[in-house]
């Protein structure tokens, strides 16, 4: 496999760095509206609109028949979404932003590695190794030390 361009790589990147600003723009909000729920609702009503906004501007549209031919699990993206929009908007201010950013790099890590051994969700399978595993590990020994601060 070619080596991706240097903006694929920057794209993953920027989006991460969002995450942690996502979250206390939310909690602020959360705290605004009063609802941990109405902030997430609120997060969510902005980015389908602008979602919606793209896909008209660029015209991919889904078909009727696409539509039709999902199953449950093609919907589910979206309660995940909204599920760690809410529990971001609940927990961050809580805990903080690194401590919340590196329990969500655990869990996304652990997940990922999962979803990868199995070649669940469409991934291709790359089987679990030792190395993958102790680089988890060390992750989730960096959540010791943040915590002892």
């Amino acid at each position: 496999m070619p080596a991706p361009i240097w903006w694929l790589l920057a794209l993953p990147f920027v989006a991460g760095a969002c995450l942690p600003l996502q979250a206390g723009i939310n909690g602020q909000l959360a705290k605004q509206v009063s609802s941990t729920l109405s902030a997430a609702l609120i997060s969510f009503l902005v980015g389908s609109l602008a979602l919606l906004l793209m896909v008209l501007v660029q015209r991919e549209a889904p078909s009727l028949g696409a539509l039709k031919g999902m199953t449950w699990w093609h919907w589910s993206g979206g309660l995940l979404g909204a599920f760690f929009i809410f529990i971001a908007a609940f927990a961050g201010p809580r805990i903080g932003a690194l401590l919340l950013m590196t329990l969500v790099l655990v869990g996304q890590l652990s997940m990922a590695l999962t979803l990868d051994h199995f070649g669940w969700a469409g991934f291709r399978e790359v089987p679990v190794s030792p190395g993958k595993i102790g680089g988890l590990l060390l992750i989730i020994a960096g959540i010791w030390l943040i915590r002892r601060g």
